[in-house]
């Protein structure tokens, strides 16, 4: 508290400083913000669409695809240590650089059900799935890309150990296609074919774990341009992908089988990926604050041009710090100590205000540094304080002290960190580093995700020089002949779906659930089959099959195909349409339940529209008598809400309501 009160005594408080930042930013909350917004910010997204491809095996190996360890059994564990090695063009990628600084020791946890040889890099690879590859040409087509006409196998460089190799084998198959939203193309970069990294387990200090069940299995990747426009839209061509890719019904479905990359700038920015976006509802709030992040970040840029005239002249200093000097009472601090660890004190010239500076919800200019400490220099959370931080953890005198021993000016800010001895170094070069990087704006790197919409720094860009040919693997050429005989029984296109889905007048809020389980030939057939009306369908799906779902648990995989059998029953039996509702609950539970036995469980009995129609009166004295002033329902529904009981499959509620409007008229 000393610190604040010294801080605000001089007419400096971080916390106003934060607030006054988020207004020169701009910032607003997503759900206030228009399509002016981003505009004036210069709102720009594109996508990369990860899918895995339903297959039996691997794509360059014999090993089963979709077996899943459940559990923390293994068989064994390979330990790796990643190095760069030059591009083609005599370079070293910038990540994979970032990467050996880390000094990551990498673990990989094998089952021998799901791994063989290859995928530790000790055998060649086998010759491509083709399976996965007609798969893949098959959505290609679907993306109206043009499909190349041979098959180049290239590595693409991974030094974060989510691939033992190294790199990861890929392939482009298609080029500049297109997809047609309801009010706008979106032109595409391209589709390519790939193997799939390994699942971390966790990442901790200079240690990494993984998982190797899910590592190789084939899937594909759609690239588009920048074309969004704003977070929303960005949403909307993810669905559509994801929704194309489903309509094969040759793809994966579930946690991790479909995950996205989200690139972002804004006007003067610079292209930012939000890695690995697990689900497609975090989009739009991820993309809403990573703009916004860089035009904080562009802001700052500004200032502190101002103020350093010269900054390729900017230095920082450093002092390392004795645990006995000081009364440090911050328990982070005190375990440094136990722990025999180094404390050092930086001083950033002229950086005054820019700790502080906001550049996400919750997060300011600060975390940009602390993030890349934990990344770069493995320096776990929390790993630093500064004389602008929100709760002083280092007393006033001690700050005094420091910034004593560092000479630090009136406009200067300091940091305090803590860590191993052999990590010090790092640390500081990550420090100055990122820094630096201020006087520019927003550096190029990819950023991990979270369900808030706050992202935090994973690691630098990767830049072409991490791309070169895998001389293990041979081209596959691809003859005219056989990709338009893929092309003769392609799926319709998913605009075509929707706008067929509006004539049939099915309300437009059940889609998105009929296209993600890819149900739109099941709502067609039944539609021509059985006559069923596409709306009371649509919405039987949309809504009522929806909620079961996220409320119940099946005994066993359900089978969509069920819902027909339910409907041809339903109209072969003459009962309406109306019952499967009551139904769908017990047979989505206990999907091999006979539907007699479901008409038992729910008390069915078979009664004339006749009898109905003559509890009318009956229930019409007893609204008057005891009802009329207990209700805040009308006579009509009243009346309706007792039928409904004896009614629901017997006639249909909306004739049913008709007929009891008429007999109190």
């Amino acid at each position: 508290m000393a610190n604040q009160e010294n801080k605000k005594n001089k007419g400096f408080d971080p916390k106003k400083n934060y607030e006054e930042s988020r207004k020169k930013v701009g910032y607003v909350n997503i759900q206030d913000a228009t399509q002016k917004t981003y505009d004036s910010i210069g709102f720009m997204s594109g996508l990369e669409v990860h899918q895995q491809l339903l297959t039996k095996e691997k794509l360059f190996c014999h090993c089963p695809a979709g077996l899943f360890n459940k559990n923390e059994e293994y068989d064994a564990e390979v330990i790796r240590h990643m190095r760069p090695t030059l591009s083609e063009l005599g370079e070293y990628d910038g990540t994979a650089l970032m990467e050996f600084k880390t000094r990551k020791e990498i673990v990989y946890r094998v089952k021998n059900e799901t791994t063989c040889t290859y995928e530790v890099d000790d055998t060649p690879p086998f010759p491509v799935n083709k399976e996965a590859l007609e798969i893949a040409l098959e959505i290609s087509l679907l993306s109206k890309l043009n499909i190349v006409g041979e098959v180049h196998i290239t590595r693409k460089q991974y030094l974060d150990g989510s691939i033992p190799t190294g790199f990861q084998r890929t392939a482009i198959l298609g080029v500049e296609g297109e997809l047609q939203l309801k009010n706008k193309k979106i032109r595409l970069i391209q589709l390519s074919m790939e193997e799939d990294s390994c699942r971390e387990i966790s990442d901790i200090g200079h240690t990494r774990v993984y998982k190797t069940d899910r590592l190789g299995m084939p899937l594909i990747e759609t690239v588009t341009y920048p074309d969004m426009i704003n977070p929303q839209e960005v949403k909307e061509v993810c669905d559509y992908i994801r929704f194309l890719n489903r309509s094969t019904d040759k793809v994966r479905t579930g946690i991790g089988a479909g995950r996205q990359d989200v690139n972002v700038s804004c006007k003067g920015g610079t292209r930012v990926e939000i890695k690995g976006v697990a689900h497609t509802k975090w989009i739009p709030k991820l993309t809403h604050n990573e703009c916004f992040r860089q035009w904080a970040l562009l802001q700052i840029r500004d200032q502190l041009k101002k103020r350093i005239k010269d900054t390729s002249k900017w230095e920082m200093k450093y002092e390392s710090l004795r645990f006995h000097s000081h009364n440090f009472t911050y328990q982070p601090i005190k375990d440094a100590k136990r722990q025999m660890h180094k404390i050092v004190a930086v001083n950033l010239p002229e950086f005054k205000g820019m700790l502080s500076y906001f550049t996400q919800p919750g997060k300011a200019f600060s975390n940009e540094i602390s993030d890349r400490l934990k990344v770069i220099a493995c320096l776990e959370h929390p790993n630093m304080t500064h004389t602008e931080a929100f709760e002083s953890v280092i007393s006033n005198t001690d700050w005094n002290n420091i910034k004593t021993a560092l000479k630090a000016e009136e406009n200067d800010a300091q940091i305090v960190f803590w860590g191993p001895e052999e990590d010090i170094q790092t640390a500081l070069e990550t420090i100055e580093e990122r820094c630096r990087m201020a006087f520019e704006g927003v550096p190029q790197e990819t950023r991990k995700s979270f369900e808030d919409g706050t992202t935090i720094f994973e690691r630098v860009l990767p830049g072409a020089d991490r791309m070169y040919p895998d001389t293990d693997s041979a081209p596959i050429p691809l003859a005219n002949d056989y990709i338009d005989q893929l092309g003769e029984n392609l799926p319709s296109d998913i605009i075509d779906r929707y706008h067929q889905m509006k004539k049939w007048d099915i309300p437009e809020d059940n889609y998105t659930y009929i296209f993600k389980k890819n149900l739109y030939l099941l709502v067609e057939r039944i539609i021509k089959e059985l006559g069923v009306n596409p709306r009371l369908i649509g919405t039987f799906l949309g809504q009522r099959l929806k909620y079961v779902e996220g409320h119940f648990t099946p005994a066993e995989e359900f089978n969509y195909d069920l819902v027909y059998d339910l409907f041809k029953y339903l109209k072969k039996e003459n009962i309406d349409y109306g019952l499967a509702n009551r139904m769908i609950q017990h047979i989505y539970e206990h999907p091999k339940m006979d539907f007699d036995s479901v008409l038992e469980i729910i008390n069915f009995k078979r009664i004339s529209k006749e009898q109905i129609l003559s509890h009318i009166s009956f229930f019409k004295e007893k609204f008057e008598q005891t009802a009329k002033n207990k209700t805040n329902l009308n006579e009509r529904d009243w009346i309706m809400g007792e039928l409904n009981n004896i009614a629901l499959g017997n006639i249909n509620l909306t004739e049913l309501s008709k007929l009891v409007e008429k007999e109190l008229k």
